[in-house]
């Protein structure tokens, strides 16, 4: 089936009787997904203000929104082409498409003029190296994760996650209109915090993916090869994570907080690592699903923090030790 028809098949199957639809200003800001969104801000300012000149605030401002409505037209886009699996999954069925309140096409075109006018407009006011990444962003989350990788391999997530690390760097480019290594590894502690994220929660929900034939690694390789890609995962993002200390853009108290919490993540992914059965290994991979949340906020919350009233690294103390 060509994509073309694809398409067709996918909105005829959510289209009622005409002016059935009841989409209200809540469920087409619902289709943006804030919760996403507010997570892309707050990565890409910490990006914007690793910058060696900073930005003007007001560019900056703008900057910052057309990255938050771009990650939000993403959603939309989303949440059109995964209409399908969505009513067939507990978590997503009363989402505005499968609710039958906003139409297919509705947000299909809501999404494309914010995806397009979120593009321009950061081009406009900051520069194209961010737009194009930007734009690069928007594809990469529609195209190869939602219309590609997360119906065919179970490794959708891995490859599917860098979507949402991008936005730190397109942060850096919207001040600098180039990269660093800094904005790089921001996106890896984002890449690598992905899979056990979402793996976690894929545990609970294994069988409203396996019901809507979503090949999520439970479903595919099952749950004790999950538990392992889980600890895996969590062991290299933990001292990963401490490298913005080594760097010059982490300073102790990120250095404090990241040893810290990355050593609860790792407690926590072992123990959903050690329990496999009944309700307390839900329990446990709903716990880890729920501080890694914490987690990447904690990291990225203290680098703001830092970048805003910047504290000595551990290379400034290391001089003033002699070390």
């Amino acid at each position: 089936m060509s994509l073309v028809s694809d398409i067709q098949h996918r909105d005829a199957g959510f289209v009622s009787s005409p002016g059935a639809m009841m989409g209200d200003a809540h469920d087409f800001w619902t289709l943006l997904k804030p919760r996403v969104m507010s997570l892309v801000i707050f990565t890409a300012l910490v990006g914007m203000l690793l910058a060696p000149e900073g930005m003007n605030p007001v560019l900056g401002f703008a900057s910052l929104l057309a990255i938050a409505v771009g990650a939000g037209a993403s959603g939309a886009l989303n949440m059109w082409w995964d209409a399908d699996i969505d009513a067939l999954m507990s978590r997503t069925a009363k989402r505005p498409i499968p609710g039958g309140r906003v139409a297919p096409g509705e947000a299909l075109a809501f999404g494309i003029v914010l995806s397009v006018g979120s593009v321009l407009f950061l081009g406009i006011v900051a520069n194209w190296v961010a737009a194009g990444l930007l734009a690069f962003t928007i594809f990469f989350y529609v195209v190869v994760y939602s219309m590609w990788l997360k119906r065919w391999t179970a490794q959708n997530i891995v490859i599917g996650g860098a979507a949402g690390a991008f936005p730190p760097m397109v942060g850096y480019a919207a001040a600098t209109g180039s990269f660093s290594i800094e904005s790089i590894v921001l996106f890896g502690i984002i890449f690598l915090w992905t899979p056990p994220h979402f793996w976690a929660l894929a545990l609970v929900k294994s069988e409203d993916y396996a019901r809507a034939g979503v090949p999520m690694l439970p479903v595919v390789a099952g749950p004790s090869a999950t538990r392992l890609q889980i600890l895996l995962y969590t062991l290299v993002l933990a001292p990963f994570a401490v490298l913005p200390c080594f760097m010059g853009f982490g300073g102790l108290l990120y250095a404090a907080v990241s040893v810290v919490t990355g050593s609860m993540m790792i407690r926590d992914a072992i123990r959903v690592y050690r329990i496999r059965e009944g309700a307390e290994a839900n329990k446990a991979a709903m716990r880890l699903f729920g501080f890694s949340i914490l987690y990447l906020f904690l990291l990225f919350a203290v680098l703001l923090a830092e970048l805003v009233l910047p504290l000595p690294g551990l290379g400034a103390i290391s001089s003033m030790v002699g070390i």
